[in-house]
């Protein structure tokens, strides 16, 4: 049987601790520790100020925003992506005879995107060339005017110095 006095004498610990408790959280209120009810009020007005102002920062400007931010799209499809394969193929060229490679084979396979106007297009190419003329073409792809997302490499066997590489990589077609 559990010794109820003991109990007893534990509860009247715990609530004369929590009394006094309350008492220090009182007095800290009414004192000048804590300030007066209509000081804590015009914080608590200008905290809420300052929190709507936060709130709202992000939209202010938005009907400057959103033309501009159209335009800088526009303009990202219009410089960046290519309207034909043909340039493409002519930017794939031009990067490759600038780096030194070869390029031996490349293969195109179209598919279709959630974005409007948009034609995702992959690419498969074969090129060979020293390792540094690879790490040139490959930096230089990530840096081309058009539109690259290089999505693979493997590197194959070298021969006499040639080292053969198979890129796989993306960019996106305007169709309108």
């Amino acid at each position: 049987m559990p010794d109820l006095k003991q109990t007893r004498n534990h509860l009247k610990i715990a609530i004369a601790a929590l009394v006094l408790l309350d008492i220090a959280f009182v007095a800290v209120l009414v004192t000048p520790l804590a300030g007066s009810a209509e000081s804590r009020q015009t914080e608590l007005r200008q905290l809420w100020s300052n929190l709507k102002s936060r709130e709202s920062a992000p939209w202010r400007g938005l009907d400057k925003k959103v033309p501009k931010a159209k335009d800088e799209i526009d303009a990202f499809y219009r410089d960046r992506l290519p309207s034909g394969y043909s340039a493409i193929s002519t930017d794939l060229g031009s990067v490759a005879s600038s780096a030194g490679v070869r390029l031996s084979s490349e293969k195109y396979l179209q598919k279709e995107t959630d974005v409007a106007g948009l034609e995702r297009v992959e690419i498969a190419a074969d090129v060979s060339g020293d390792y540094l003329q690879l790490v040139r073409f490959v930096n230089a792809l990530e840096r081309n005017k058009l539109f690259f997302i290089v999505d693979e490499l493997e590197l194959g066997n070298e021969q006499s110095g040639v080292v053969k590489l198979q890129i796989k990589l993306e960019t996106y077609l305007r169709t309108s």
